[in-house]
C-alpha cells in the first residue's frame, strides 16, 4: 500500500480495501511464493478490481511461458491435451473479462491475449 495516500498501486483508487497475495499456485497448479523479498522496500497493494486484473495477468503469463516452451520443442504443460484445452478456455475467459471492464487493465492488453489465442489456435492439439 502506498503509505502516504493508501491508494491502489495500479489504478490509484482510495478509500477501499487493498490486497496483496503472498502464496498461491500458478495456472497449472504449481505452488509458488509471491512474498516480497525482504529487500523490497515498496511492495505493491491493489484494490479488488486490480487484484482480479493482476490474477488474469498471472494466468496469461503462465500460459504464455508454457506455450513458448511448447513452440521451442521443450517439455511443456501444454503438451497435455487437457491442459492445452484448459489454457485455451482460460485465455478466452481472460479476453472476455478484459472486454467487459470499463477501463483498460493496467496489467494486460487485450491484444496480447488475442495474439496468444491465435498462436494457440494455429498450434491446436489433435482431439
Amino acid at each position: 500500500m502506498d503509505l502516504a495516500t493508501g491508494s491502489c498501486n495500479a489504478c490509484g483508487a482510495t478509500g477501499t480495501a487493498l490486497m496483496k497475495f503472498s502464496l498461491g499456485k500458478d495456472f497449472f497448479g504449481r505452488p509458488y511464493d509471491r512474498l516480497s523479498p525482504s529487500s523490497d522496500q515498496s511492495p505493491k497493494w491493489y484494490c479488488e478490481a486490480c487484484s482480479i486484473q493482476k490474477n488474469l495477468q498471472r494466468d496469461f503469463r503462465d500460459i504464455r511461458a508454457e506455450f513458448d516452451k511448447l513452440a521451442a520443442g521443450q517439455i511443456s504443460e501444454l503438451s497435455k491435451n487437457e491442459e492445452f484445452r484448459r489454457a485455451s478456455l482460460r485465455l478466452r475467459e481472460i479476453s472476455t473479462l478484459l472486454g467487459a471492464v470499463e477501463r483498460p487493465s493496467p496489467f494486460l492488453a487485450g491484444s496480447e491475449v488475442t495474439l496468444l489465442l491465435d498462436r494457440l489456435s494455429a498450434a491446436a492439439m489433435p482431439a
